[in-house]
């Protein structure tokens, strides 16, 4: 087949299975397997594909038909200007968590090399954007399970000019040996309510439930953080969480609860609510 046929049936039959973006994914699966972005496929579209990479396109194109979540066919996705290793085990970096790490870093601008956590670090998007931003920046990338840490392990030795660390760690048990006295906390952690998810994206239940699954009320974790990491966090210190696009008002009030001053929530591109910021009481006198 043409590089075009096999485009123009990619985007069909993943437009049959009910893919959100069928043209988009097809041009990414023809720039992975086939070796053509869009402007070559303009170009070369009337050449036959070899059949090696024919083949090749052809497998991918049945996984996406699957759903399989197209960042796990491809591998690696973009976040921020870095492109982090992803697949089966681990939460897709989103478009979303950047409004939480610009969020974060604004609050932090003209601090020198501040230090602190990524909380539920899954590939290490949170902790390595954060130091993509912060010249000097410090992150521990804290994740319990075991899948996600292969590929937060390779992300974190894939950016070396980065001081990011991936370390174990249990955040609804709290902190083990961390050390205190920390400018920022950051955190996606998992937020979907228990009795939502199955009503999520093929996709999105494609990937791991532990990092979805934010208990009763979807918030879970966010209980956690304030109660058993906050402490961790030195007096002026930064914290910041992704939310769910109706928790805005809840996690608002848990951090007003916990004692946190100029609470900021923060919007998408869409206007939804996507986090929270907020800024640890200096002790009196200080």
């Amino acid at each position: 087949m043409t590089y075009r046929a096999l485009y123009i049936l990619a985007r069909q039959r993943l437009a049959a299975a009910g893919v959100d973006s069928p043209g988009y994914d097809a041009a990414l699966l023809a720039e992975r397997f086939l070796g053509l972005d869009r402007p070559a496929l303009a170009v070369h579209g009337e050449k036959d594909a070899p059949p090696q990479e024919e083949g090749a396109f052809l497998r991918a194109l049945a996984e996406r038909e699957a759903r399989r979540p197209l960042q796990y066919i491809l591998g690696e996705w973009p976040f921020l200007g870095l492109t982090l290793k992803v697949g089966e085990g681990v939460l897709v970096p989103r478009e979303d968590t950047v409004v939480l790490v610009e969020a974060v870093a604004r609050r932090l601008q003209g601090l020198p090399a501040p230090r602190g956590l990524d909380l539920c670090a899954g590939t290490g998007a949170v902790g390595l954007g954060l130091c993509s931003l912060l010249p000097g920046g410090q992150a521990a990338c804290v994740e319990v399970d075991q899948k996600a840490m292969a590929y937060l392990r390779a992300n974190v030795e894939r950016y070396p000019q980065y001081q990011a660390a991936a370390v174990a760690g249990n955040v609804l048990a709290g902190p083990a040996d961390l050390a205190g006295e920390l400018d920022f906390i950051a955190s996606n952690p998992p937020y979907i309510a228990e009795d939502e998810l199955p009503d999520l994206q093929p996709e999105v239940r494609r990937e791991p439930e532990l990092a979805l699954n934010g208990g009763r009320d979807g918030l879970v974790f966010y209980r956690a953080i304030l109660e058993k990491w906050l402490p961790l966090l030195r007096p002026g210190g930064v914290l910041g969480v992704e939310i769910g696009d109706t928790q805005g008002n809840a996690v608002r009030e848990l951090f007003q609860a916990a004692g946190l001053r100029e609470i900021e929530l923060c919007q998408d591109l869409a206007g939804l609510d996507r986090a929270v910021t907020g800024i640890k009481e200096k002790a009196h006198g200080s």
